[in-house]
């Protein structure tokens, strides 16, 4: 059945608090950066949430002065323990390998004012000259803004209010972003703003940008067939390592 949305005073967001909250497993490359893009920005929280790293991501993390939680290793599960601690009115969640444009944080709060607006995420620009991923990106802009479906990597915004009564990211082991993305759609409008974040490449350069892409559309394929999500997370890890 539709969620119905609680009414909010719109007024209220232009101060609102942003809790951006970013899970990590042997992120200690990335956490650095991610985080220095956070700080360029008023009234907002970063909240870390670790799976178990076995590098120095906690460390940095501590070191940086950034409240960071414990968790079970998976996505979704670190993304709603981050969700709970938050004190934010709006919630941000940046993949650690993703950066932030100067300004998000009034963005966020402007668009999340929009009629008829529910969640948002930011146009994709990937850290990678790659003429292959240039087309990668283009598809993210028109699926993005055509069927109003971003991704996890695009740093999807949500109050924290719509995020509950949506259930929060359901607790699977793959497309737990997709699941959450397809909930908002039932009730309002997705909001892509034209500004990029910044993602790695690395997921892309590992196996191949043809074989990347096609592995993801497979998977979605088959979860719209019903492949249990733990079917295809286990298939997913095969490929990987036998492209790594």
């Amino acid at each position: 059945m539709p969620v119905e949305v609680q009414s909010k005073d719109l007024g209220d967001l232009n101060t609102a608090k942003i809790s951006i909250i970013i899970p990590t497993l042997n992120e200690q490359e990335n956490i650095k950066a991610a985080i220095a893009t956070t700080q360029h920005s008023t009234n907002i929280e970063v909240i870390v949430v670790d799976g178990g790293s076995q590098d120095d991501t906690v460390a940095i993390t501590q070191s940086l002065g950034i409240k960071i939680i414990s968790s079970l290793p998976s996505r979704a599960i670190q993304m709603n323990t981050g969700a709970i601690a938050a004190s934010g009115e709006i919630l941000l969640f940046l993949h650690a390998d993703t950066r932030l444009p100067i300004g998000f944080d009034q963005m966020i709060r402007t668009a999340l004012q929009q009629p008829k607006t529910v969640a948002g995420a930011f146009v994709l620009q990937i850290n990678d000259p790659s003429w292959g991923l240039r087309w990668i990106e283009r598809g993210v802009y028109w699926r993005s803004h055509f069927l109003q479906m971003p991704y996890g990597d695009q740093a999807i915004f949500v109050t924290k209010a719509v995020f509950q009564q949506t259930g929060n990211f359901p607790e699977l082991p793959i497309m737990e972003d997709f699941e959450l993305i397809r909930r908002l759609k039932r009730i309002g409008k997705i909001i892509i703003l034209p500004v990029p974040v910044i993602t790695s490449a690395r997921r892309w350069l590992q196996k191949g940008i043809v074989k990347t892409t096609l592995l993801n559309q497979i998977v979605i394929i088959a979860y719209f067939l019903g492949v249990s999500p733990q079917r295809l997370r286990n298939w997913y890890r095969q490929e990987k390592l036998k492209r790594i």
